[in-house]
């Protein structure tokens, strides 16, 4: 059919599969920004074509996305119901529903789905395991479905709670995993230029918390820590009161505008962990850009059309909670700061996936993100493809992310303030540093970029331009590295400068924390008078000689005092 023929190759691949087999049970697992939404409505409209079916009923993650889905259905030539309430009209083909509303009712959608013969489509299957209810629910309510056609970008989950219509095989070791009947990774979308490539700028710096007990601790984002600091340390980082978060947002957007020269229209997404942390930093973004970002809170009415105008517009920035982690389509997307403490594997790549839908060749998309060790290593994988795992047996370390998805599960428990972590500790300062960057999974160091720089300073690296191809990105990084191994006692001098620099940017935060205990003066004050009175940039970008004058004039006042 005419719909078919203007597909995406590994579409019209999927497509043709489910023509031959005609399966009562379809899942294809397609990296985010592929066009799961063309290819699922491609078969829909072919089934009413051919009267196989009389009815589509969508079942997706939000209500946000049942709208999406309408939205995509009529300019497929169906008409989608995306807030059903009694009786279905007349002149629609089916309906929307969220899982969470299939759940209220399942035996009335069963009924529905019973009368006409019907195909489902379940976007994002992989909320079927949200909760046994859920699933359950599913069950009850699709089982009827001559057609079931299940989504997933991500199909794996950190639990064993069952998918529906889900097949597992055994893997060898006692568990069972997922098997996709067609599947479509992000390395192969990415090679044949269907999604972008993603630069990872990771950023660390030294941070500054009391602990319940009263003990104040500092230590650098992302250096060898217990899981509690480092998820500590990672809270401090992104708490707005602080330094880092406003460093950060200032080297992203200045990595936005850079794009904005080649793309007039490239927007950027910040990811905040709860409302209260995402309303200042849209507060702080305003400071830093003099405009208004588009502030998307989940249970805040108009949510969805706020995401609406923002895709549409040409504003610059937008800070959601959750509301964009999966599924929203703003393809103008280019620069993201992962701001959030949510580090689980299925939540970074859906919300990721926001960053890697192309609109023409030569688009590179940017994320800032803290430098911790879980973060960095799903930046690295991003290319992996996973499977939903049952029954994995349970090693002390031999899981990455099972120990972290624990203490983030209780300080994610609401959008709201993270209670039961927060009263652990509370948070005192932070400084930013630029750290590494992760493209292609490889990555490379500050002193990798000083060549790319010219003159030292990180920043000026965001200033690659916004369309580059892939491999230009990754031959001009790789260069670089190259001509510093030729380097090599130059790059040599660089890293112990670098390494002395570190040293005492510690050394100085421990005399500030020491001087705050003495004098209750906050970490801010005393690192900006002690700016005033020697001059130089914040301490995560003096030189040795710099940061070698705070000490000393530091240590002169608590001689001062003592006399």
């Amino acid at each position: 059919m005419s719909s078919a023929q203007s597909l995406r190759a590994w579409q019209r691949e999927a497509f043709d599969q489910y023509a031959r087999t005609q399966p009562a049970d379809f899942l294809t697992v397609a990296t985010p920004g592929a066009g799961k939404t063309t290819f699922a409505l491609t078969i829909a409209a072919d089934l009413l074509h051919r009267r196989i079916i009389e009815r589509v009923v969508v079942v997706a993650p939000t209500e946000h996305l049942k709208s999406q889905w309408a939205q995509a259905a009529a300019r497929s030539g169906i008409a989608l119901e995306p807030n059903l309430s009694g009786a279905l009209g007349a002149r629609f083909d089916g309906y929307c529903v969220t899982y969470a509303g299939l759940a209220t009712n399942p035996v009335g959608h069963r009924v529905r789905i019973e009368r006409s013969r019907t195909l489902v489509i379940l976007d994002e299957i992989h909320h079927a395991g949200d909760a046994l209810s859920w699933g359950d629910a599913v069950l009850e309510a699709c089982e009827p479905a001559v057609r079931r056609l299940a989504l997933t970008g991500t199909p794996f989950r950190s639990d064993d709670n069952p998918i529906p219509f889900v097949t597992y095989a055994p893997v060898g070791d006692g568990s069972i995993s997922s098997v996709a009947d067609y599947a479509y990774g992000y390395g192969s979308a990415l090679k044949e230029g269907v999604v972008r490539p993603v630069l990872f700028m990771a950023y660390s710096g030294e941070m500054q918390w009391r602990t319940s007990a009263g003990d104040e601790v500092s230590a650098r984002l992302g250096e060898p820590l217990t899981k509690d600091q480092t998820a500590q340390a990672l809270r401090t980082a992104l708490d707005p009161n602080g330094s880092w978060v406003p460093a950060v947002l200032q080297a992203a957007h200045k990595r936005l505008l850079e794009v904005r020269r080649d793309i007039h229209d490239a927007g950027g997404l910040v990811i905040a962990s709860d409302q209260t942390s995402a309303r200042a930093y849209a507060k702080l973004l305003k400071e830093l850009t003099g405009s208004e970002p588009t502030l998307v809170l989940s249970d805040e009415p108009g949510s969805s059309a706020r995401i609406a105008e923002f895709a549409a517009g040409t504003d610059p920035w937008m800070v959601a909670v959750r509301m964009v982690s999966e599924g929203v389509d703003v393809p103008r997307l280019a620069v993201g700061v992962y701001a959030t403490t949510v580090a689980t594997p299925l939540y970074f790549a859906q919300a990721i996936g926001r960053f890697v839908r192309a609109r023409r060749r030569g688009e590179t998309a940017s994320v800032f993100l803290p430098s911790v060790p879980g973060l960095l290593k799903l930046a690295a994988d991003l290319e992996a493809e996973r499977d939903h795992v049952i029954g994995r047996p349970v090693h002390d370390e031999g899981d990455l992310f099972a120990a972290e998805e624990a203490l983030i599960a209780r300080a994610n428990a609401s959008e709201g303030a993270s209670d039961e972590l927060g009263n652990q500790y509370a948070a005192i300062g932070s400084e930013a540093s630029f750290d590494r960057v992760l493209f292609d999974g490889d990555e490379f160091s500050p002193i990798d970029y000083e060549m790319v720089a010219g003159d030292g300073d990180e920043l000026d690296f965001l200033g690659i331009p916004g369309l580059l191809e892939r491999d230009q990105v990754a031959e001009l990084l790789r260069s670089a590295r190259a001509r510093k191994r030729v380097e090599a006692p130059v790059r040599a001098a660089a890293d112990v400068e670098y390494e002395r620099r570190a040293e005492l940017r510690r050394e100085l935060n421990s005399l500030v924390a020491a001087w705050h205990h003495r004098t209750g003066t906050p970490h801010g004050v005393t690192h900006n008078k002690l700016r005033q009175e020697c001059g130089g940039p914040a301490a995560a970008q003096a030189t040795v000689p710099q940061l070698q004058s705070r000490i000393d004039k530091l240590r002169d006042w608590a001689l001062r005092a003592s006399g």
